[in-house]
C-alpha cells in the first residue's frame, strides 16, 4: 500500500503531465485561430474582404501576439515588431486568397514559455490571379501571459512558392 507521500508525488506528477498536455492543446488552438484569422481576410472564392472585416481580422491577429511580439514573414513579406505593426501589415494582404494548413507540430513547453515548429502548406492566389502552392516552416516562440498563451515571435521560412500548374519540381528560387 502506497504511503501518503508516495500518493502525493504521484498526484503532483499527474498534475504536471496534465498541465503540459493542456498547454500543448492551448498552443494548438492558438495556431489554429491564427490560421483562421489570416485566411478570414479573403473571401472563400477569392478576393480581399471589405475593409471593416479586414481590419477586424487584422486586429484579432495582432491580439494573438504579445504587445512587443514579432511577426517575421522573411524577405518576401517583411518583419513587424509589436501589435500595431502586425495590425497594419495584416491590413495590407499581398494575395487575393490563401488557405493555411499547419502540419506536423512539434511543441516543447517549459513553464510559461514554449517553442513550436510547424510545417505550413498554403494554396494561394497572387494579387494578379496566379494560383500558387506555398510550403514552408514556421518557428514560433510562445509565452503564457496572464494564463493565456500568445505568440512572442513567429518566423516563416518559405521552402517553395510554385505555380500550381507547373508544380515545385521546376520552381524559380525563392
Amino acid at each position: 500500500m502506497p504511503t501518503v507521500e508516495e500518493l502525493a508525488r504521484r498526484v503532483d506528477a499527474l498534475e504536471a503531465r496534465l498541465r503540459a498536455a493542456e498547454d500543448v492543446q492551448a498552443i494548438h488552438r492558438l495556431k489554429a485561430r491564427y490560421a483562421q484569422l489570416v485566411d478570414a481576410r479573403y473571401q472563400r472564392r477569392g478576393g480581399v474582404v471589405d475593409r471593416t472585416r479586414l481590419e477586424a481580422a487584422a486586429g484579432d491577429i495582432a491580439l494573438l501576439f504579445t504587445p512587443d511580439g514579432i511577426w517575421d514573414g522573411g524577405t518576401g513579406l517583411g518583419v513587424c515588431n509589436g501589435r500595431e505593426e502586425i495590425f497594419r501589415r495584416m491590413c495590407e494582404p499581398t494575395l487575393s486568397f490563401s488557405w493555411h494548413f499547419f502540419l506536423k507540430p512539434h511543441i516543447e513547453v517549459d513553464g510559461d514559455r514554449a517553442h513550436g515548429s510547424w510545417d505550413i502548406l498554403s494554396p494561394c492566389t497572387t494579387g494578379e490571379g496566379r494560383a500558387m502552392w506555398m510550403a514552408g516552416v514556421e518557428d514560433d516562440q510562445y509565452v503564457r501571459t496572464d494564463g493565456v498563451w500568445l505568440h512572442e515571435h513567429m518566423k516563416l521560412d518559405v521552402v517553395f512558392m510554385a505555380p500550381h500548374d507547373r508544380g515545385w519540381a521546376k520552381r524559380p528560387p525563392v
